[in-house]
């Protein structure tokens, strides 16, 4: 959200969005407007159009979008709007919204905006003027004393996920309002946050690409607009894990999980930096592995991007501590979870009795350490591991 102070000519904001037929029937839903020109391929066929067009006003809706937002985002009041539908939109183009503040009245707290939108081949599909209000709340009477207490609001990245998904409960169990990332598992991440809601926590879902920057951005931002800073980072993301003879490895099976691991971190740090350094707090928190301490056969990409991920993690933890953001990782040992589900039940076995708590680890034991490091009790650590292996490996 910018303050009507912040707000500066030329200031822009944007967004990308695939048309779907879901959002075609939501909005016939919502709108009862199912002209057959938008909804009936034979009835289209028989037009110039020759197929369906999709509602100029649902395009147009992102708009709304990017207002409510980005810019000004929470506390604008669009009030007046100018549009021009230069060419059709179908299901499946994908829409790029543009706002650029082109007009700043000082006095009535309103700006005007350019509002285009263009398709996928850089064509403009729609185009006009948004006149906006900024409504500001009123400061509280003890926003003093609000502002000493630092909110608790953890981001997990594979909330998902077997190791993820205990973290989310575990960081709720502790207070935490937790953010539920997920990429392809929407079930998964919809049955944590609704266990994270029934502790009486705030849990919303977030989907995104951590390898594409611009999606990492719109769902950190998203994330703040609902929880305000975010205070925890913890990112238990992982590519699968196949075993590879060397001589059957290509450079992309290293690729894979580098992209995994060291893109999708550095998107991500770099994204919820900026956000951190103004609060002068923050947790980052990586998952390791105990394959660098006891490499297994045939996983050398996987240990590799793992070997790069913890020289990462080391050299960020130097860079950041005297701005008061601690980074740290957890390496746990095999954990009983379906990233382990390729591996021959024998060698889960004879793993589990040579640790000599005679167990695997499981998530809840990664979450604990993780939860942990999220917490104020680990405030004076800084590039640390933490080793969950039962005992395996003691350095």
């Amino acid at each position: 959200m910018y303050k009507f102070d912040e707000l500066k000519m030329g200031l822009t904001a944007q967004l990308k969005h695939t048309i779907t037929e879901d959002d075609l029937r939501h909005f016939v839903e919502l709108t009862g407007d199912d002209n057959l020109l938008h909804t009936d391929p034979n009835f289209a066929a028989k037009t110039s159009f020759k197929k369906p067009v999709v509602h100029g006003m649902l395009g147009a809706s992102f708009i709304s979008t990017i207002i409510g937002t980005k810019l000004p985002g929470d506390g604008a009041l669009w009030f007046a709007q100018n549009l021009e539908f230069h060419l059709p939109v179908r299901i499946g183009d994908t829409l790029s919204v543009r706002a650029e503040i082109i007009h700043k009245d000082e006095r009535s707290r309103m700006i005007e905006l350019q509002t285009d939108i263009y398709n996928q081949n850089r064509q403009k599909v729609t185009s006009g003027i948004a006149k906006v209000k900024i409504i500001e709340p009123e400061p509280e009477e003890d926003s003093k004393e609000l502002i000493l207490v630092r909110k608790k609001v953890a981001l997990v990245i594979g909330g998902s996920g077997g190791i993820g998904s205990a973290v989310c409960l575990s960081l709720a169990n502790e207070g935490f309002d937790v953010a539920v990332h997920y990429f392809k598992n929407i079930n998964s991440a919809l049955s944590v946050s609704e266990k994270i809601i029934g502790f009486d926590r705030n849990a919303k879902i977030f989907c995104a690409d951590i390898q594409n920057p611009a999606a990492v951005n719109d769902m950190v931002e998203s994330v703040i607009r609902h929880y305000g800073p975010i205070s925890v980072l913890v990112n238990c993301s992982t590519a699968r894990i196949s075993a590879i003879k060397f001589s059957d490895l290509h450079w992309n099976d290293f690729q894979e999980h580098l992209e995994n691991q060291i893109k999708g971190t550095f998107n991500l740090v770099r994204s919820i930096l900026p956000y951190m350094e103004k609060e002068k707090y923050g947790k980052i928190i990586t998952l390791n592995s105990q394959a660098l301490d006891s490499p297994s056969t045939d996983w050398l990409p996987y240990i590799t991007a793992k070997g790069a991920l913890l020289g990462f993690t080391r050299a960020l933890a130097f860079d950041l501590a005297p701005k008061g953001i601690r980074v740290n990782s957890v390496s746990p040992g095999m954990t009983d979870t379906d990233q382990i589900s390729e591996i021959p039940e024998r060698i889960r076995l004879v793993t589990a009795a040579r640790t000599p708590l005679r167990r695997l680890a499981q998530p809840e034991d990664i979450a604990k350490a993780i939860t942990f490091l999220a917490s104020e009790q680990s405030d004076f650590l800084c590039g640390e591991t933490i080793r969950v292996n039962g005992g395996q490996v003691m350095i």
